[in-house]
């Protein structure tokens, strides 16, 4: 074990300075909170960049003079591991460092989900030892504490696809905030490629297909045993056709041949893995229960390498629930008539094109005087994918 340990930490051994471009966004807020008591969970989609955060996270305690003794990082998922406990696992490295108990140190814990227990192992290292803990994961069955073990003690960092702004940094692209005709050009090759940092810089679409089977082979049919993979990636294929349009179980069951419960039991691994996101229908419990979900990818380039590239205004709906999706949203439906977006006080409807609908129209104007209404184009997300915040009040 204490050479697998060495190999994940050189800053041990000699100066650290990870060649990656800085996420600001993510890497500024958790090093608000890297003193603090609480364990920072990091999660997301596979190679979103997870990993590159952590390594950024560790070059930045560096700078602030942390011993690189002090600093301790290891993918659990290593197979070189599989036998040993998490805590074996810290009791190695305080052996290799001389870290005596008590010590402070920044334990950073990747791909968590792998060791069987973790959160109640987690609890017991917060609340015996004097060690800051950040984990990752890239299954949100690490938010799943079922006896709470965890609960409290944490603060959790989604890790999103590259946003446009920062599409454009990792492109090396610098266009000027009014020149709109080439934004908007560039806004269409991001809705083409996504935001998978790593896939952003290649363009290597090889890449981008092997993260989709790793997803649904690894981390769908392998760990939950499903025998039929064929209809698992089957019915991922259905949903990137249908990306902000409603959909009903019984339709994905009936064209798949399997049973409305199977298909609901998909969905959710789904989910659990990023790389779709549903929404119901606003309205009362039983209406929510009873209506069509929508469903929006994790990441467009992943949706692209499933379907083509097609349907650019669904892309620009997907992107814009990405952007609004920590608010919970739902679809706005009256009679037929949709609206996107629906949450707290707002209502958002995107408008990727100019085409008018004399029905929706109208349904915006009756409901202005009760909801702020934002018809979102091309101009306006624009501003607000280089500067403008999203927060709705």
């Amino acid at each position: 074990m204490e050479e697998v340990l060495k190999e994940y930490n050189p800053w041990w051994y000699e100066p650290y300075s990870p060649n990656t471009i800085r996420r600001s966004k993510y890497l500024d807020r958790i090093m608000e909170n890297i003193d603090n008591k609480s364990i920072i969970v990091i999660t997301g989609l596979r190679r979103v960049g997870k990993t590159t955060i952590i390594r950024q996270t560790i070059a930045e305690l560096l700078k602030r003079k942390v011993p690189a003794k002090n600093i301790f990082y290891v993918s659990v998922d290593n197979f070189e591991l599989r036998a040993h406990t998490i805590r074996e696992i810290i009791d190695g490295y305080r052996e290799i460092n001389k870290i005596p108990v008590g010590e402070k140190a920044y334990i950073f814990l990747d791909e968590i989900a792998y060791k069987e227990g973790f959160h109640q192992e987690i609890k017991n290292l917060y609340d015996m030892t004097n060690l800051k803990i950040i984990i990752s994961s890239s299954s949100a069955s690490i938010l799943r504490d079922k006896r709470a073990f965890l609960t409290g003690r944490t603060k959790t960092f989604e890790i999103m696809p590259l946003d446009f702004d920062e599409f454009l940094q990792f492109r090396g692209v610098k266009v000027k905030k009014y020149d709109h005709v080439l934004l908007k050009r560039y806004f269409e090759e991001y809705l083409m490629l996504g935001g998978i940092p790593e896939y952003v810089l290649t363009q290597d679409v090889d890449y981008l297909k092997e993260l989709v089977e790793n997803i649904v082979y690894k981390d769908i049919v392998a760990y939950h045993n499903i025998k039929d993979k064929a209809v698992v990636f089957s019915l991922l294929s259905l949903l990137s056709e249908r990306v902000g349009k409603r959909l009903t179980y019984n339709k994905l069951a009936n064209i798949l041949k399997i049973s409305v419960d199977t298909v609901r039991r998909y969905l959710s691994y789904f989910e659990e893995t990023y790389i779709i996101y549903m929404i119901g229908r606003y309205g009362s419990p039983n209406e929510r229960i009873a209506s069509p979900r929508k469903v929006y990818f994790g990441d467009t380039g992943i949706r692209n390498v499933l379907t083509g590239f097609r349907d650019t205004g669904g892309l620009f709906e997907n992107v814009v629930f990405l952007r609004i999706k920590d608010k919970n949203p739902s679809y706005y439906i009256d009679e037929s008539i949709e609206l996107d977006f629906v949450f707290d006080n707002n209502i958002v409807e995107c408008k990727y094109t100019d085409e008018k609908n004399k029905k929706q129209d109208e349904l915006i104007e009756k409901l202005s005087e009760k909801y702020n209404i934002e018809i979102l184009d091309i101009k306006v997300m624009l501003k607000r994918e280089l500067g403008m915040s999203w927060n709705y009040d």
